[in-house]
């Protein structure tokens, strides 16, 4: 068929094939994402239509594919213990938009930022990450290994940094070591159990009966059911505890360790409303006075770390294990989950349509 032909005999192209007739259709300046105005449950959070960042010097915007929950994340949004309300806000968040584990795409780079390029597939720690687009630095990112998926990228950062530090940093483990950890079905703890395996340890995990099943498969030793077992009972000690989230009493927990051995609090929920960290204190308080190490420590956000992560997820050796996916205005009930301890490993908010 001939093209049909315009004034002077010039052939006419359809609008919708001419390159430089139709303009672009205008780049969206709103995105969704979960925000909450003050303190409090799960209730406090709610989708809406927000202004979309931009990335400012330093900064990398990312285009959030999945962004995982966290027992820090839920601390932010209920503002407890009162002590964190110091950094974050005292009568509401500074930031409205929760999150911290982020998976995503590089959209923009500010100024003064090396390493990375638009497009890239990266994970780490951002800023508001239960949104379609957030801001990070870039020592905060690394590249996602290629065979991993955004959803299981997702959850590496925030525990996985502290399962690494924790074992590694502030237990000193060794090769040989017998490592005990408590809460091994949990976020924390299912990377514990993995990265304590691939630093040489043997390990003993602690679980409900529920779990005995995941945590064995994520290559525990001997996995012990905390309904039936009982760690303290003299049958076995342990060169390090990795008590993830607990509330057993400092006396229990040193007599499952070795006359020399250490123990390392990972967070707890029984530390009280205003700093969150009484067994925590009690312990350092009284290490000096014992053969026996107690102690506890911050996770810090380390890219080297994060590429250490990365390092032992590409060799095979660290499998981020995922109980439960949600769409994004689904935030509410995953954190209510969270919070009622039934997840197996991480949960993830996914952004399946953002745009």
């Amino acid at each position: 068929m001939n093209a049909p032909t315009g004034p002077a005999g010039r052939t006419t192209v359809p609008a919708a094939n001419r390159g430089d007739s139709a303009p672009p259709a205008p780049r969206r300046r709103t995105m969704r994402a979960i925000v909450q105005a003050g303190y409090g449950s799960a209730d406090v959070l709610h989708l809406a239509e927000i202004g979309r960042p931009a990335a400012g010097d330093g900064e990398v915007l990312l285009r959030v594919h999945a962004a995982g929950l966290d027992r820090g994340t839920w601390h932010l949004m209920a503002g407890q213990p009162y002590l964190i309300r110091l950094a974050s806000g005292l009568r509401a968040p500074n930031n409205p938009v929760p999150g911290l584990d982020v998976a995503g795409t590089v959209v923009a780079v500010g100024a003064d930022v090396a390493g990375f390029a638009v497009g890239e597939e990266v994970f780490g720690i951002g800023h508001g990450s239960f949104a379609e687009y957030a801001c990070a630095r870039p020592d905060k990112l690394v590249r996602k290994p290629a065979g991993l998926t955004f959803a299981r990228a997702a959850v590496v950062a925030v525990s996985g940094l502290t399962a690494l530090q924790g074992l590694r940093d502030a237990g000193r483990v060794r090769p040989g070591q017998h490592v005990l950890i408590t809460g091994a079905s949990g976020g924390v703890g299912t990377f514990a159990v993995q990265i304590a395996k691939a630093l040489g340890a043997q390990v003993t995990g602690v679980c409900s009966t529920a779990k005995t099943d995941l945590v064995s498969s994520i290559g525990a030793d001997h996995v012990l059911d905390y309904t039936r077992d009982d760690v303290a009972d003299g049958s076995q000690r342990y060169d390090l505890i990795l008590d993830i989230g607990g509330n057993s009493p400092l006396s229990r927990l040193r007599r499952a360790l070795t006359p020399a051995g250490t123990l390392v609090i990972v967070g707890g929920e029984d530390g009280g409303r205003w700093t969150g960290m009484s067994r925590q204190l009690r312990a350092l308080a009284l290490s000096p006075f014992t053969r026996q190490r107690l102690t506890t420590f911050v996770s810090r956000q380390r890219r080297a770390d994060l590429e250490t992560l990365a390092q032992l997820i590409e060799a095979g050796r660290l499998t981020p294990v995922i109980g439960k996916t949600y769409p994004l205005h689904h935030a509410p009930d995953a954190m209510r989950d969270l919070l009622a301890g039934h997840a197996r490993g991480k949960l993830v908010l996914t952004m399946t349509d953002a745009g």
